[in-house]
């Protein structure tokens, strides 16, 4: 059900929201509070669907604030705002709130009222983002903070989230890789089991899961690590193209095949090939949404950014 309010409140806002639990809302019991940062330009059903679907796995309260970046200076303050329930909100319910005038500045004290009480608070821009999420207002509400450097497509955007850092940040492109880095772990696990001297990851260049993988690798085996670029830019594929763990007789490889296949060659053994693919925006906000707390290994791979070597 979608229940439309123009020109509404924080005050009327909270009441439908009670009378939603009552008859529309599939579950009562929610996780979080998730804070949702979108602009008038992004794809708003797009980002929608996601929470929806993300819900299913994390019943919570979704507040979406939509920013007009064009709105005309002056406007006068106002809050449009919908609310969802439902089947249209899965097993949450969805607030979308579009603020008007000073009122957009101020987004940190109009969704202080609709905060779940006792639960974590997680803010998450799924476009453009702040470089330092912490020290945004709504960051300093939340426990968790998930940007989407990846969006902005200009690479190496991971340089400036590592040097904002603070516990409780992280970045989707982290969840996005998360299949992959078992595939590596797997393959590692193989005889024969010789210590990796080096590593060579190529991608395309605007790619920040290349580079956070780079930052991974260096972090976890301790060995140079260098970062090349690939030549193709097909966006359907897994943007780790290749892998090369070099160890002292033959190296370890990873190589994309196609848009679902993976080819592993472990020296003595047949190549394998694996299914992986690309994780929808779903999956990967769900992932992010399994761990609230602080993620050490992000942290970590954030700080070994400054140890790849870039062709």
């Amino acid at each position: 059900m979608i229940i439309d309010l123009p020109q509404t409140s924080t005050r009327e806002l909270g009441k439908k929201l009670v009378e939603a639990q009552e008859h529309y809302t599939l579950t009562t019991g929610r996780v979080l509070t998730l804070i949702t940062m979108a602009y008038a330009t992004d794809d708003l059903d797009a980002l929608l669907t996601a929470v929806r679907d993300a819900s299913h796995e994390h019943p919570s309260r979704v507040i979406v604030i939509v920013d007009d970046k064009e709105a005309a200076a002056g406007e006068e303050n106002s809050l449009d705002a919908q609310l969802r329930v439902g089947g249209e909100a899965g097993a949450s319910e969805i607030v979308v709130m579009h603020l008007h005038g000073d009122l957009a500045h101020h987004a940190d004290s109009v969704v202080t009222p609709l905060l779940l009480p006792d639960t974590p608070i997680v803010a998450w821009w799924p476009t453009d983002c702040p470089e330092r999420p912490s020290e945004h207002p709504i960051g300093a509400l939340a426990q968790r903070r998930i940007t989407n450097v990846a969006h902005r497509h200009r690479g190496r955007d991971l340089d400036s989230l590592s040097a904002g850092y603070l516990p409780g940040d992280s970045d989707m492109m982290w969840a996005f890789i998360t299949p992959w880095r078992g595939v590596v772990a797997s393959a590692l696990d193989r005889h024969p089991h010789e210590p990796v001297e080096s590593v060579t990851i190529e991608g395309p260049k605007q790619s920040s899961a290349v580079d956070i993988a780079a930052g991974w690798l260096a972090d976890r085996l301790g060995v140079p690590v260098r970062r090349t670029y690939s030549t193709d830019d097909n966006p359907d594929w897994f943007p780790i193209r290749h892998l090369a763990l070099h160890r002292a007789t033959c190296p370890v490889t990873i190589d994309v095949v196609d848009q679902f296949t993976l080819k592993i060659t472990v020296p003595g053994t047949p190549e394998s090939l694996v299914a992986l693919s690309s994780r929808s925006t779903a999956e990967t906000i769900s992932e992010e949404l399994r761990h609230l707390d602080a993620d050490a290994t992000y942290a970590h791979a954030l700080r070994a950014l400054s140890q790849i070597t870039y062709d």
